[in-house]
């Protein structure tokens, strides 16, 4: 007994496996994107609209298929062949979750996936309830449920390259992916109908159920559902996507914004340099490390001689932007685990980490005071200044930031009383004060 397709119902089979395959192709990005319990509602939410839209293109292709005798549907295995779709959607969905595919766990997905298809598929066959019984051509049966794999590993590496990315560019590949997926689908399905051999005088026991559904409230039903879930879910996709979009953006603006409260809580607003609590802390650290190394550091206290005349004698606009070439200098000399902070009016100081002798911070100290001896050039002036800094090591001079602090600004207006322009140790045990 042979049957025949009606040709406005292969169509629309197709239509709903396109529509069905870009709603997929858009879960696999909202499940991959979301995390925690939210993952978990798209998740379910994502199995059943996918199941019901890959379910709906088998079952509109099975009433394109006529019979010379009637045909309906056996209620609970119908169920149950819906109930498959949705199992084996859920597991796609879930199997996207991870970062990263690994060939070797595409191609079990791809498989598993792909026999969950056919069996959806052969178990709506089965709700027909044919007396005898459907045969099957073992070749055409075998290629669709190869083509079913096919068609999964497709589906999988697509959604993989495609799950977060929202480009123009993105969605125009998604639309065209989901139409190469549609007929894939229908293609197994197909491939499933053609291994069918029904035998003659076959007859339709469901049809003389009284649990059967038959074609005409299937169509309604099967019409009913496609376009309710799979709109459905593309909408709530869509808004969910564009609120995630909306509070990565807030998130972006907030973290600008704490970013710029940072700044204006740590950082000096003239030279960008530390202030004095950023300072506080990396001497804090510096503590740590050095009691774990018992290795030393230097804090240095740098005050500019004669800036006072700067200001009065070319304004304060040219003594900021001296300071912040001041600081620039400073930053130049020293290295980059080392910090320069301003405490405020023309007072610097520098932590020098991780020295292995007094020495060392002698040297730089030279280094610093050279530096701030070349002139500086603003706008059309030469502008000469100098420095007095003094120096105290941990743990000699203190073990905590306020000791240290002040052994070092004493040993700087030691240097202001001997006439500026050097550098000196807070003790007389330190090597010999530089001097210029």
């Amino acid at each position: 007994m042979h049957g025949t397709y009606a040709v406005e119902f292969v169509a629309l089979s197709v239509v709903v496996a396109i529509i069905a395959s870009y709603t997929a192709l858009d879960l696999a990005g909202r499940v991959s994107s979301t995390t925690g319990r939210r993952m978990w509602y798209w998740l379910a939410g994502g199995a059943v609209g996918m199941g019901c839209g890959i379910w709906s293109m088998h079952f509109i292709g099975m009433l394109a298929f006529k019979l010379p005798v009637p045909i309906a549907f056996d209620l609970p295995t119908t169920l149950l062949s819906l109930a498959i779709a949705v199992l084996v959607s859920g597991f796609a969905l879930y199997t996207l979750r991870r970062g990263e595919l690994t060939r070797s766990n595409l191609t079990l997905g791809a498989t598993l996936m792909g026999i969950g298809i056919s069996a959806m598929h052969y178990t709506g066959m089965l709700a027909m309830r044919m007396s005898p019984p459907i045969h099957y051509k073992p070749v055409l049966f075998i290629a669709s449920v190869l083509i079913a794999i096919a068609a999964s590993l497709a589906a999988l590496w697509i959604a993989t390259q495609l799950r977060q990315r929202t480009s123009g560019f993105a969605i125009v590949a998604r639309l065209g992916s989901a139409v190469i997926m549609g007929f894939a689908i229908t293609g197994m399905h197909y491939t499933g109908m053609a291994a069918a051999e029904f035998a003659p005088g076959s007859i339709c026991l469901a049809a003389e159920s009284g649990r059967a559904v038959d074609n005409s409230v299937l169509a309604v039903i099967v019409g009913i559902v496609t376009l309710v879930v799979l709109v459905g879910t593309l909408v709530v996709s869509s808004i969910d996507a564009q609120f995630a979009a909306h509070t990565a953006k807030l998130a972006e603006s907030l973290q600008v914004a704490n970013q710029e409260l940072r700044s204006v809580a740590l950082y000096d607003a003239l030279t960008g340099l530390p202030n004095r609590m950023l300072l506080e802390d990396r001497v804090r650290q510096a503590i740590n490390r050095a009691a774990r190394s018992r290795r030393l550091f230097a804090l240095m206290f740098i005050d500019l001689d004669r800036f006072k005349p700067v200001n009065d004698d070319f304004g304060h606009g040219i003594g900021d932007m001296l300071l912040r070439q001041v600081g620039a200098r400073l930053e130049g000399v020293t290295r980059k685990e080392d910090t320069v902070a301003r405490m405020g009016g023309d007072e610097f100081i520098v932590l020098l980490t991780e020295l292995t002798s007094r020495n060392e911070a002698a040297i730089v100290g030279q280094k610093l005071l050279n530096e701030l001896n070349r002139p500086f050039r603003i706008e059309s002036h030469d502008i000469s200044v100098s420095g007095s800094i003094g120096v105290s090591i941990y743990p000699e001079d203190g073990d905590d930031i306020n000791a240290l602090v002040s052994k070092a600004d004493a040993a700087m207006y030691q240097v202001k009383r001997e006439g500026r322009n050097g550098v000196t140790f807070s003790d007389v045990s330190a090597p010999e004060p530089a001097r210029c």
